[in-house]
Formats: C-alpha cells, sequence, structure tokens
C-alpha cells in the first residue's frame, strides 16, 4: 500500500499534549497518510484543558470526554488505550499516530506494531525513551513550529536533547557503504530511522537530511544520475 493510502487514527492525549501545534501537527501526519480518525482525550469539564477547545473545532478533531473519578488517577489513558485497541480489533486503520509526551504509552504502541499496524509517535523532548523507541517513528513536536534554518541555527539546536550528529551520520555511512567507497544518502537515512526512531533533521535545524549532510565538514558527497534521470546523493567520511 502507497504511503499517502495509509489510514491513521490520530490519538492525542490533550493532558500531556501542547494545542499550539495542532495545525502543524495534523499538516505532519499528512506527510504519512490519510487522517481518518482524529479524537483527542481529556476532562473537558474542567479549565486545564480550556487552550484546546479552539483547535478541536477548527480542525474537526472529536473530544473524548473522560471524566477523573480519582484524584491522581489518569483515567484518561486507559479511555485512550481501550479506544486504541477497539480501532486495531475494527481494521478500519492502517496505523496510528499517537500523541503525547507520557511512557504510559509504550506497551500500547508496542502493541499496535506487534499487530501489523504502523506507529507514529508526537511528544515533546522530554518524552521518556521507551516510548520513543517503541514507535516506527518519533516526532518531537518542538521542531514542527521551527523555522528552516541553516548551519548558523545548527550550532543552537545541537547543545539539546539529542543524539550526537556525527557518530550517528559515521557509524551509518559505515553500515551502508558499497565497493564504490561511497553510501547512498537514502540507506543511511534508512538505517539511522530503523535503529533511532526519533532521528529527524529538524532536531538539527535542517528541514531536509540532505541538507544537513551538505552542511557537515567532516562528510564529502557527490551527486549521481540514474537510468530514468532520477539524481541521488552519496555521502563518505572525509578522507
Amino acid at each position: 500500500m502507497a504511503q499517502d493510502a495509509l489510514r491513521l487514527a490520530v490519538l492525542i492525549d490533550a493532558d500531556n499534549a501542547s494545542a499550539a501545534v495542532t495545525k502543524e501537527l495534523l499538516e505532519e501526519v499528512a506527510k504519512y497518510g490519510t487522517l481518518t480518525v482524529k479524537r483527542a482525550y481529556g476532562d473537558w469539564t474542567t479549565q486545564n484543558l480550556v487552550g484546546w477547545k479552539e483547535h478541536l473545532h477548527r480542525h474537526a478533531i472529536q473530544p473524548m470526554q473522560q471524566f477523573a473519578y480519582t484524584k491522581g488517577k489518569n483515567s484518561t489513558d486507559s479511555a485512550f488505550i481501550i479506544d486504541a485497541m477497539d480501532l486495531l480489533y475494527a481494521g478500519n486503520v492502517d496505523g496510528f499516530c499517537l500523541v503525547s509526551s507520557d511512557s504510559d504509552f509504550t506497551r500500547l504502541a508496542t502493541r499496535l506494531r506487534e499487530a501489523g499496524k504502523v506507529v507514529y509517535g508526537f511528544g515533546e523532548r522530554k518524552t521518556p525513551e521507551p516510548f520513543i523507541a517503541a514507535c516506527d517513528k518519533f516526532i518531537f513536536t518542538e521542531v514542527l513550529k521551527q523555522p528552516a534554518a541553516g548551519a548558523a541555527t545548527q550550532a543552537h539546536v545541537q547543545v539539546q536533547d539529542v543524539p550526537a550528529l556525527q557518530g550517528l551520520l559515521a557509524h551509518a555511512i559505515r553500515e551502508t557503504l558499497r565497493d564504490t567507497g561511497w553510501a547512498s544518502l537514502a540507506a543511511v537515512g534508512g538505517f539511522i530511522g530503523k535503529n533511532n526512531t526519533s532521528f529527524d533533521a529538524r532536531n538539527y535545524g535542517f528541514s531536509k537530511l540532505s541538507d544537513l549532510v551538505r552542511n557537515q565538514p567532516y562528510l564529502d558527497f557527490k551527486e549521481a544520475t540514474d537510468a530514468s534521470g532520477f539524481v541521488h546523493l552519496h555521502v563518505r567520511m572525509k578522507q
């Protein structure tokens, strides 16, 4: 199935997600498939979620009411998980977008993937590593409002809590290197993505992996055109 044909369920833990990036979040999800279900979970009778209400109407997100029956217990998580499993067994979606910075959804993400569904996670940089690793891909919501950037911004971004870039690229290039002495950028990106689900060029201040690679002083790169006229970028560590 083509990626843009994937039917995706977007489930938002409103207690642990920012309403300020709703528009950018949905635009990001649209890159991966068609949004067939959009639900946000929380106790909408409280003032805690008032910032969400405008976004719910504007983006046709269905608010799922869950009362806090017991103080200190997060009943929202239970409703979120039950709905996700209902959607899984109904068989009407191909993948899930879990929007939360809460590690309580780690097992849910794992279970959905075990059932053959693709899982995209969205959360803040504070999201615990187990939840990030449990998803096929995890996108930090901080980058969704980040403007297109270049080398000047990169230095600022790299001090944040993201993996050291040079080590990631060097390892991926070694593992995908061809007999020609060059590695395909597509193969490098694929290798990193499979082993680091939160990897995103935007974490380092660049909108695309190719832009990021071109700005690394320790890399050589070259372009090659295939028989169909498509241009491929290849990289290697500088000798």
